[in-house]
């Protein structure tokens, strides 16, 4: 029997299975943080359901304080282990579904739900594929670990606590990018940029106001949607909706606006369009794009000030120019900028977060100086940054070559070997790579609405991982 014939035995299996965690709403959720549940109670949830599968299959559990868990087979005498990570938490689930994000519902061969592709199935791909090897009694030289994290999209915390407590594995992979093989990954620099309060002596001479501007709901996504109260007089307000709406149909864009009943203030919403913050080019920014509107408008020197620098610095520009940070690579491309979070608050915070990708060539010091440089003219503070490394494994490491051969051999086609803006747990291991689980030509729907799986390419991908995991654990290393 096939490794694909054993893993299509097991699809039903695997479906209910996948459903019960994908009911399970895993966002990090601050109000419900505690002992055992760093990253609140429905990322807990998540990880405890896993555990709770492998423990009933037999494979050795273990929950590190609720930051991450793992399950492990293989001979327990084996010094080395190969690691396969997989991450249960997910991105918030904003936008209008065509079902409940925390329901799953399968149509039209896919099964849709927060986390289907990211990270769940995939997670749920890879212990089906452990539960092959194990039903096949192959032996193995190497344990093979299926580790679970809990904060991949938010800080790695969970991968750092691992790395804090356990030995490195000898290599290992992430179904959490694409098909065939991503090797290499981009450094990531991730910061707010925060305005300096501007004390208005007097507001009386501007025809508007800007009282509150919010944008995005997490760093690493395109804003899907963005919200601006402004105030003034009635003949102002008619006349920026006028504007409004001719801006909008210019650019293709659903926008509202709303004039209280008092006709002095104005709520004003747009609509763009979402996607993972590595491909910024793939989302519209409604928030840069509601920014790029109202810096035409008469404002107090504070809300000004924030307009044009955010315009200035961020719009139409994904690649850093005006940063003077653009760069490229053949390995892994150009350097990327998302800005996912913007606030402007008179009373409060006014900032706008950078979510930054530079390719393997980039230099991480240099590239801050310049963004401090610039910053700094613009009248803005840097926070202290959260930083993340380029990654790369040589393109002749055995576990690449066993990799290509396992590729290859399930699907008939080339493993070329790729690269990814994305951040993956490929990075948190020295040899680690990102292997799949979206096939070439497959859309990505990750941190998206509707967000779903292909169940054909999820069996497909548990094959493939079973298949991957016998001969990684059979490495001489």
């Amino acid at each position: 029997m096939s490794w694909y014939e054993m893993a299509e035995e097991r699809e039903e299996a695997l479906i209910e299975d996948l459903s019960g965690l994908l009911r399970i709403d895993s966002v990090y959720d601050p109000d419900t943080s505690g002992p055992g549940q760093p990253m609140g109670q429905g990322v807990a949830e998540a990880l405890q359901y896993m555990l709770d599968l492998c423990a009933a299959e037999g494979f050795r559990v273990r929950n590190l304080d609720g930051y991450v868990g793992y399950a492990e087979f293989g001979p327990e005498s084996a010094e080395n282990y190969v690691a396969v990570l997989s991450h249960l938490d997910v991105v918030p689930a904003s936008g209008k579904w065509t079902t409940p994000p925390f329901e799953p519902s399968v149509r039209g061969g896919k099964i849709f739900a927060r986390g289907a592709e990211d990270d769940k199935g995939p997670a749920m791909a890879a212990f089906y594929g452990l539960k092959i090897v194990k039903d096949m009694g192959l032996p193995l030289k190497h344990r093979i670990r299926l580790i679970f994290g809990t904060d991949e999209e938010r800080t790695g915390k969970c991968m750092q606590k691992y790395n804090e407590l356990e030995p490195a594995p000898i290599c290992g992979f992430t179904p959490d990018a694409d098909f065939p093989i991503v090797r290499a990954e981009k450094g990531q620099i991730n910061t707010r940029l925060l305005f300096k309060p501007i004390e208005e002596s007097d507001s009386s001479g501007y025809e508007y106001r800007l009282r509150l501007f919010a944008a995005g709901e997490v760093a690493n996504s395109v804003p899907e949607g963005a919200r601006a109260e402004v105030a003034g007089d009635a003949g102002s307000l008619s006349a920026m909706q006028k504007a409004y709406e001719d801006y909008c149909a210019s650019e293709g864009l659903k926008g509202s606006f709303e004039i209280d009943a008092d006709g002095q203030t104005a709520s004003l919403s747009l609509t763009g369009k979402t996607a993972h913050g590595m491909e910024p080019q793939l989302g519209i920014n409604a928030g840069l794009k509601l920014i790029h509107f109202l810096k035409e408008f008469s404002f107090p020197s504070g809300a000004e000030h924030y307009l044009h620098t955010v315009d200035a610095l961020m719009y139409g520009d994904i690649h850093g120019r005006a940063f003077g940070i653009a760069m490229e690579d053949q390995i892994t491309g150009p350097l990327t900028v998302n800005t996912g979070l913007l606030q402007y608050d008179p009373e409060g915070e006014s900032y706008f977060h950078i979510n930054l990708r530079y390719p393997v060539c980039g230099n991480q010091a240099d590239i801050l100086e310049n963004i401090g440089v610039r910053a700094s003219a613009c009248g803005l503070e840097i926070e202290p940054p959260s930083l993340k490394h380029p990654h790369c494994v040589p393109d002749d490491h055995p576990m690449i070559e066993a990799l290509q051969r396992v590729y290859e051999a399930e699907t008939g086609q080339p493993a070329e070997l790729l690269s990814t803006g994305g951040g993956t747990y490929a990075a948190y291991i020295a040899n680690g790579v990102a292997f799949g689980p979206v096939f070439p030509g497959m859309a990505n729907s990750a941190h998206q609405r509707n967000e779903h799986i292909d169940i054909d390419a999820l069996i497909r991908s548990t094959a493939i991982y079973a298949r991957a995991m016998h001969e990684l654990a059979n490495l001489n290393l």
